[in-house]
């Protein structure tokens, strides 16, 4: 290959222009434009024809090198290297988890963290059955976390949960009867429908415009229904990506009180978005039971949630609830969870994530163009499709391509006419990977599907 032929385009707010050049370089090894063998250009030549410092072009080469994308045969120059390993493997854009963040040394942060809990915990204690709830630190750790959403909070007002998804299965025990109706918007959580179906109760769409569920559809449901609860994810809705506005939240929170039903406020993304407004749990303390997950905004693997429950009664029938399926959090992770809250370790990790999660909206916005449905934060892009294509068909398509994406059915509370789908822009580890599924995806919709 001549030296001219590969040259890389970079984005004036695409981020760290050496990482740009490593991540386009990756790009063109997994599309074939560059292959095994290849000759890259001499550094000077490629830092003038790209108008950047040789030093730029030296710290891509190296970062290329580290993953092992280039290898140097001296005086010959440098070449693409044959893969040590699979770059066509799937690319996963159908898990919603945080992006690794640049300049933040994960690893490092996980040790030092789990260090500081051996040196200051009682270790036999960190392997022990604890009461549901939490211990009092673990609370206020949760108080301190959720401080930018309520201020003060009384931390003996949280309940520190094994995850979300284990939160709202324990409301729905605690706060419904078999037969039950939740009411819900269209296009919801799928860990909604997976626990009310398992428990047997019904769920019901209410109708929602761009600002989220209509207030007046929502009373008149709860005059026919007389539902037992409604669950909501105002902030970055999953899968939507719509954040409601506070004028609408105080309106349903005003029709909860009114109809005397209770709401889940699920609320994982709201640390991720830009000036969010306050939660609907403001508006209305004694009807909204809120849940913030940290595995949105720093990791999974933590599986650690706070519940806020304002009222003691209720919080000894949730306690009583979560027990009767998942006794405890893992007390290691919740100290770990703790001790990253306490030492501003988790805060440093979540502004990273925030910054990741914006650079890669601003990539799918170039490569999706119209198509892109995003507020340019969160974790997700929820993309409407041409006419063409039907969204279980196109998942099935972007499957033959190597690509994972979840169709609009996935989020159905009941029957849809939706024609959608959601994309996930953190679970792709590698920036250069994420850019490869995302021009493929791009390119997939740009054609009718086969008949």
């Amino acid at each position: 290959m001549q030296d001219e032929i590969w040259l890389p385009r970079l984005a004036v707010h695409g981020g760290p222009r050496f990482l740009q050049i490593a991540d386009a370089l990756q790009t063109a090894v997994i599309d074939g434009a560059l292959k095994p063998g290849d000759r890259l250009p001499p550094q000077r030549q490629l830092a003038a024809q790209l108008d950047v410092d040789l030093t730029t072009i030296t710290r891509a080469y190296d970062e290329a090198r580290r993953r092992n994308l280039l290898e140097g045969r001296g005086a010959r120059g440098t070449y693409v290297a044959a893969p040590k390993v699979e770059l066509n493997a799937i690319l996963d854009l159908s898990m919603n988890t945080p992006p690794p963040p640049d300049g933040v040394d994960f690893d490092d942060m996980l040790k030092q963290g789990l260090s500081q809990v051996l040196m200051r915990a009682d270790n036999e204690m960190l392997m022990a059955y604890h009461l549901a709830g939490g211990s009092d630190s673990d609370r206020k750790a949760g108080a301190q976390w959720l401080a930018p959403m309520f201020g003060d909070l009384d931390a003996r007002q949280l309940m520190v949960c094994p995850g979300a998804q284990a939160a709202i299965a324990a409301l729905i025990l605690a706060l419904t009867k078999p037969g039950d109706v939740i009411l819900a918007e269209p296009m919801s959580y799928p860990g909604l429908r997976a626990a009310a179906t398992q428990f047997g109760r019904r769920l019901v769409a209410v109708a929602t415009d761009q600002h989220g569920m209509l207030p007046g559809m929502l009373e008149a449901a709860c005059r026919q229904h007389q539902p037992a609860l409604v669950y909501l994810n105002p902030t970055l809705q999953n899968p939507t990506a719509t954040t409601m506005p506070a004028r609408r939240r105080k309106e349903l929170a005003s029709i909860a009180k009114r109809c005397n039903v209770r709401i889940i406020e699920d609320d994982p993304y709201w640390l991720l978005a830009d000036a969010p407004p306050p939660p609907i749990a403001t508006f209305a303390p004694e009807q909204v039971y809120y849940i913030a997950t940290l595995s949105k905004c720093l990791t999974p693997g933590l599986r650690v949630a706070f519940v806020l429950i304002r009222d003691p009664q209720q919080r000894e029938r949730f306690l009583a609830a979560l027990r009767s399926f998942a006794l405890m959090a893992a007390p290691l992770t919740s100290a770990l969870a703790t001790q990253w809250i306490l030492d501003g370790s988790a805060g440093g990790l979540m502004e990273g994530i925030r910054k990741e999660a914006r650079l890669r909206h601003r990539m799918a916005r170039d490569i999706l163009a119209g198509r892109y449905v995003g507020a340019g934060d969160g974790l997700h892009v929820w993309l409407e499709l041409p006419a063409y294509w039907n969204s279980s068909q196109l998942a099935h398509a972007a499957d033959n391509e190597g690509i994972a994406v979840t169709p609009a059915e996935a989020f159905a509370t009941g029957t849809t006419s939706v024609n959608a789908i959601r994309i996930s822009l953190g679970s792709i580890k590698d920036r250069g990977h994420l850019q490869a599924g995302l021009q493929r995806l791009s390119h997939l919709l740009a054609r009718r599907p086969q008949q």
